[in-house]
C-alpha cells in the first residue's frame, strides 16, 4: 500500500462489486421460479417435482456453504470469491441442456455449490475493508443485490423468452459472470496490498479492527460448533432462510395462479415486492449502524433491531386475508423488505463475534444451517400445495404458509438473545 494523497473512498467501490456479484448471483437462481409455469408445462412437472428440484438446489447449498466458507478462509477473498462466481456460471449456462426434472435437479446441484461461495467471501471482504461501525450499511448495501437481481430476473427473462427461448435465458444469464470477474481480478485486493488505497482510508478502515498476526495459525474447524456464538449464527440464518427462500421460488407462481398474472410479462407487482426488499436491506443495515455511532453495545444494536423486525413480520399472516391483488403487494412487500433487514444484521454479526480468519467460516456453517433448513421447508411446500390443489384450494395452502412464517422470526430472536447474553469477540485461541 501506498502512502500518497488518494481519495478516502475506495472502500466503497468494493462494496459495489460486492453488490454486483450478489445481483448476479440472485439473477441465476430465480429465473427457475420465473420459468417454472413454462417449464411444468413443458415436462410435465408436479408442485412436488419442483419442489425436489429446489431441495436439490438446496442440498448442495448447504454442502458448498461449509466447503467454501473453508476455501475462502484458506485462500483468500480474491481467488476465492474468483472460483465461486466461475462455478456458478458454468452451472448457471448448462441448466439449457436439461431435459427433464432429473436434468435440471442436476443442473441445480451444481448452481448451488457455486452459488454457496457468495456470502462467505462478500461478508468475509467487508470484515477485511470496513471498521466494525460501517460493517452492517456495507452489508446491507452490497445485500440489497438479491432484490435487484431478482428486478434484473423479473425484466430480461421476459424479453430474452419473447425473442428467443428458455434455453437463451440460461445462456446469456450465466455468461454475466466472466463479465464481473473481468472487474474484480482489476479492481480487488486486499487493503494491505492495495495500490489505490490512501494511507488515510487504509487507518481508518483498520480502526478498531483485531490487530492480524503474520503468522496465521490454522483454525481447528469443528471447534466453532462448541461456541454459542456460532449456534446464534445458525438460529438467525437455519429457521429464516427457508422463508425467503419461499418467497424467491414460489411468490411468481402464488401470483399466477391467485391472481392470474402473466409471467411472459413484466410484472410490476413483483417488481414491487422484490425492490422492496432493497429498502429493508439498506434500512437495516443504516439503523443497526447508526445506533452502535450513537455509542450503543454493537450486538446491543444488532439485537434490538432485530426484535423490531421480528415483530414487523407478524404483518404477513394477514395477507391470507388479501382479496386484492396490491393489498396483497403491499403485505407481502413489507414481509420480504423486514427479512433482508433481518438477513443483513445477522450476517453482520458474524463479523461482530468471529475473528476475520474466521469470518467465512462462520458464515458458511450459518448458511449451512438456512440451507438445510431451505431443504426441509420446500418439502413442506410442495406437499402441502400439492393436498390444497388437489382439494381446489391451493390459495388456502399458500395463507397456512404465510401463517408459519409470521411467527418464526420471533422464535429466532428469543433463541438468538439467549445464546448471546454475554457479547464478547471470540478469541483466535478458542478455535486453534
Amino acid at each position: 500500500m501506498t502512502t500518497t494523497s488518494k481519495p478516502n473512498n475506495y472502500r466503497w467501490i468494493i462494496v459495489i462489486l460486492l453488490f454486483t456479484a450478489t445481483t448476479i448471483n440472485y439473477l441465476d437462481r430465480q429465473i427457475i421460479g420465473l420459468l417454472k409455469p413454462i417449464l411444468e408445462v413443458e415436462f410435465s412437472w408436479s408442485e412436488t417435482q419442483f419442489a425436489n428440484i429446489v431441495i436439490a438446489f438446496t442440498a448442495a447449498y448447504a454442502v458448498g456453504l461449509l466447503a467454501f466458507g473453508w476455501f475462502i478462509d484458506k485462500v483468500g477473498t480474491k481467488v476465492g470469491y474468483a472460483v465461486t462466481i466461475v462455478w456458478w456460471s458454468v452451472a448457471g449456462m448448462l441448466h439449457a441442456l436439461a431435459r427433464s426434472a432429473f436434468g435440471f435437479g442436476l443442473a441445480r446441484v451444481g448452481l448451488g455449490l457455486g452459488e454457496a461461495g457468495n456470502y462467505p467471501a462478500a461478508v468475509k471482504t467487508v470484515a477485511e475493508w470496513f471498521p466494525q461501525k460501517e460493517r452492517a450499511l456495507a452489508t446491507g448495501l452490497f445485500n440489497a443485490g438479491t432484490s435487484i437481481g431478482v428486478v434484473v430476473a423479473l425484466l430480461i427473462v421476459p424479453w430474452i423468452l419473447n425473442h428467443y427461448g428458455w434455453q437463451e435465458v440460461f445462456w446469456i444469464t450465466g455468461a454475466m459472470g466472466f463479465v464481473w470477474l473481468i472487474f474484480w481480478l482489476i479492481f480487488y485486493e486486499v487493503p494491505a496490498r492495495q495500490k489505490r488505497l490512501s494511507a488515510d482510508e487504509y487507518t481508518y478502515i483498520t480502526s478498531g479492527q483485531e490487530v492480524e498476526t503474520e503468522k496465521k495459525l490454522p483454525i481447528k474447524w469443528f471447534r466453532l460448533f462448541t461456541l454459542p456464538q456460532t449456534w446464534a449464527l445458525i438460529t438467525g440464518k437455519g429457521l429464516i432462510d427457508p422463508i425467503y427462500w419461499f418467497f424467491l421460488f414460489w411468490l411468481p407462481s402464488y401470483f399466477s395462479s391467485t391472481f392470474k398474472l402473466d409471467l411472459k410479462k413484466p410484472s410490476l407487482e413483483l417488481m414491487l415486492i422484490y425492490t422492496a426488499t432493497t429498502v429493508g436491506s439498506i434500512g437495516g443495515g443504516y439503523l443497526s449502524s447508526w445506533l452502535i455511532k450513537r455509542g450503543w453495545p454493537t450486538l446491543k444494536a444488532r439485537k434490538t433491531v432485530l426484535i423490531v423486525f421480528a415483530g414487523l413480520e407478524l404483518s404477513i399472516i394477514l395477507a391470507q386475508f388479501a382479496t386484492d391483488v396490491w393489498v396483497a403487494v403491499g403485505l407481502i412487500s413489507l414481509a420480504v423488505a423486514v427479512h433482508q433487514a433481518w438477513a443483513t444484521n445477522v450476517f453482520t454479526m458474524a463479523s461482530d463475534l468471529f475473528p476475520k480468519q474466521a469470518v467465512s467460516s462462520a458464515v458458511g456453517i450459518a448458511g449451512m444451517a438456512g440451507a438445510v433448513g431451505g431443504i426441509f421447508f420446500p418439502m413442506l411446500v410442495g406437499r402441502l400445495l400439492d393436498t390444497y390443489k388437489a382439494a381446489g384450494n391451493l390459495s388456502g395452502g399458500y395463507n397456512l404458509l404465510f401463517t408459519i412464517c409470521g411467527f418464526t422470526y420471533l422464535t429466532a430472536w428469543i433463541i438468538i438473545h439467549l445464546l448471546t447474553r454475554k457479547p464478547k469477540l471470540v478469541d483466535i485461541s478458542q478455535l486453534t
